[in-house]
């Protein structure tokens, strides 16, 4: 048999041996001479001997032969998430329709523009009283609290409710969400696109509580809301105005020292304690 009489069925039994024991790629850098005396079965092949004795494979599922000159299949393309900005214009159309908290709450438990959703266990809305005068804004929930699905549960919540609880407070006399209303992986920060797509969604929830009071718990919620750059050691202890076209007149604000920022550094907590006193008198000028 010369290399002419190889049949095209025994050619392709020769390459899907080939292939299924792995021989993929080449591993020699030049072109080797095959008719040579380094490879003696080959070369008594193509001098007019036998085709070598191909070993059978026992349950391996034929591998597919690929025919180049076939037309090739053109997949149709996986459909991909919202981008921020289209994500963003959704967020603000949702929140801007929603007429009351509980509208709000179903706006948010349908918006697919976070990513942060698909890996969350719960979409952490908020807790306390809507009626309250006091509406706290932190950052985003840690595992406890996508695990019951309310904000300020771990460790944090508890140190959250002795510092209310230092100034006559608790959670039937104040109103608690964050920014972000899924958790990020890990407990991670927030990234800027992640506070960007929750944004409208908190906006609208301030705009629907119309607090007397808006306390930013942290840095990341500060900054966010007030649209600022400053770190919390300068912002923390200050009045400001929150402003919101939806709002109809501004909210005194204050930011406060984060409760894990205490946990991790207790020095702090006698600047908290003098802004903790600094709310309690705010309020106590509103009450008359």
């Amino acid at each position: 048999m010369t290399q002419q009489q190889l049949t095209k069925s025994e050619a392709i039994a020769a390459l899907r041996w080939y292939q299924d024991i792995g021989v993929t790629d080449p591993v020699a850098e030049m072109p080797s001479d095959f008719r040579s005396a380094e490879f003696p079965a080959v070369a008594k092949f193509l001098q007019g001997g036998q085709v070598p004795q191909i070993p059978p494979v026992q349950n391996v599922p034929p591998s597919p032969i690929v025919d180049h000159d076939a037309a090739p299949v053109v997949s149709e393309p996986a459909a991909q998430p919202l981008g921020t900005a289209e994500a963003s214009l959704d967020a603000r159309r949702l929140a801007g329709e929603a007429g009351s908290l509980q509208e709000l709450e179903a706006a948010l438990n349908g918006f697919e523009g976070c990513a942060l959703k698909r890996t969350a266990t719960n979409t952490v809305f908020a807790d306390g009283n809507p009626q309250a005068k006091i509406m706290l804004v932190g950052e985003a929930p840690g595992a406890d609290e996508d695990r019951l699905g309310k904000p300020f549960v771990g460790i944090s919540g508890q140190l959250l409710d002795k510092m209310l609880a230092a100034i006559g407070l608790d959670r039937e006399t104040v109103y608690i969400t964050n920014i972000v209303n899924w958790r990020p992986p890990g407990n991670r920060a927030p990234s800027a696109s992640e506070i960007a797509v929750c944004l409208p969604f908190t906006r609208r929830h301030i705009e629907l509580v119309k607090p007397d009071i808006l306390l930013f718990v942290g840095g990341v919620a500060a900054k966010a809301l007030l649209e600022t750059s400053q770190g919390i050691t300068r912002m923390r202890g200050r009045w400001t105005d929150y402003k919101s076209d939806g709002l109809e007149k501004a909210v005194p604000a204050m930011a406060i020292f984060h409760p894990a920022f205490l946990l991790r550094s207790p020095a702090q907590k006698k600047l908290a304690w003098q802004d903790l006193l600094a709310v309690k008198k705010r309020l106590a000028e509103l009450q008359g």
